[in-house]
C-alpha cells in the first residue's frame, strides 16, 4: 500500500492479490495490518470496504464483522442483503468459529481459557481502551500456545464471544499482551505518541513490532463454509515462528 502522510492508499492490483474467495454472493479478502475496514474521509481507496466497492463497481457491500486497523486476516463481504442477513444471524447465534493467531509477549506454558467480563477501562488515557472489570459483559477466550522463541509465544486463539478488543484485553490480563500492542502493551501512552508522531525509534525499542501481532487466520460459517488466510510473512520473519 503506497504510504501517505495520513495512512495508506490501496491499489486495484493489491486488492486483487488479497482476494481469498469470490463468487456471486461473497468477496473474501486477506486484509493487511494497517488498513481500516470502514469508510475513511480520505476517499474510497483509503479503506478496505471503499476499495472493495470500487474494485467490484458496486455501491453497497455488507460487512457482517470487521477487524481493527492493525489486525490482519480474513474479512468477509456479502454482496447482497439476503446473504448478509444469514451471516449476521449466524454470528449473533454464535455459530461462526473464528481462529486467530497471536504473537504474545513472554512464555505461555499451557492452554488456558479466560472467562472474564470486559467493559470500558476506568481512567484510561485512550478512550477506546477496555479492561477486565466487574459489571462488564461476558467474555470468553481460549489461548493455546503453539511455539515459543525468546520472549515470544505464538498462540492459537479462539474467541467464544465477540467483545471489543477481546483478545487483546484478555491477553494483557493474562500477563502476555499481544506483541506490538500500543494500547494494551507496556504503556498506553505509546498509542497517543503514535497518533501524533507516527512510528519512532523509541517505539521500535519499546514495542518491537510496528503493529499489534494479531491475525485472523480462519472464519468458519455453518454448512462447512470456511475461509483461511496464512500467517503474514512480516510477522513470521520477525521471530521465525509460524503456526
Amino acid at each position: 500500500m503506497p504510504a501517505t502522510d495520513w495512512g495508506f492508499s490501496v491499489t486495484p492490483e493489491e486488492l486483487e492479490s488479497w482476494i481469498v474467495h469470490r463468487d456471486s454472493d461473497l468477496l473474501v479478502v486477506n486484509k493487511p495490518g494497517g488498513l481500516v475496514c470502514h469508510p475513511s474521509k480520505r476517499g474510497p481507496w483509503s479503506s478496505l470496504v471503499g476499495a472493495a466497492r470500487e474494485y467490484l463497481g458496486v455501491e453497497r457491500l455488507h460487512m457482517p464483522s470487521r477487524l481493527d486497523r492493525e489486525t490482519s486476516g480474513v474479512v468477509v463481504f456479502a454482496l447482497n442483503r439476503e446473504i448478509a442477513s444469514r451471516l449476521q444471524k449466524a454470528i449473533e447465534r454464535r455459530r461462526v468459529a473464528k481462529i486467530y493467531w497471536a504473537l504474545l509477549m513472554g512464555s505461555l506454558a499451557a492452554p488456558v481459557v479466560v472467562n472474564q467480563p470486559i467493559g470500558p477501562a476506568e481512567g484510561a488515557l485512550v478512550a477506546a481502551r477496555q479492561a477486565v472489570r466487574e459489571g462488564g459483559r461476558e467474555s470468553v477466550t481460549e489461548f493455546e500456545p503453539l511455539a515459543a522463541k525468546g520472549d515470544w509465544t505464538l498462540a492459537r486463539v479462539r474467541p467464544l464471544t465477540g467483545r471489543m478488543h477481546q483478545i487483546r484485553v484478555h491477553a494483557a490480563w493474562l500477563g502476555h499482551p499481544v506483541a506490538g500492542d500500543k494500547i494494551y502493551g507496556p504503556d498506553e501512552r505509546w498509542y497517543l505518541e503514535f497518533v501524533t508522531r507516527g512510528w519512532t525509534a523509541e517505539m521500535q525499542r519499546a514495542l518491537g513490532v510496528s503493529r499489534h501481532a494479531l491475525h485472523c487466520g480462519e472464519i468458519g460459517f455453518p454448512d462447512h463454509l470456511s475461509f483461511h488466510a496464512p500467517w503474514p510473512d512480516e510477522l513470521a520473519d520477525y521471530t521465525g515462528l509460524r503456526p
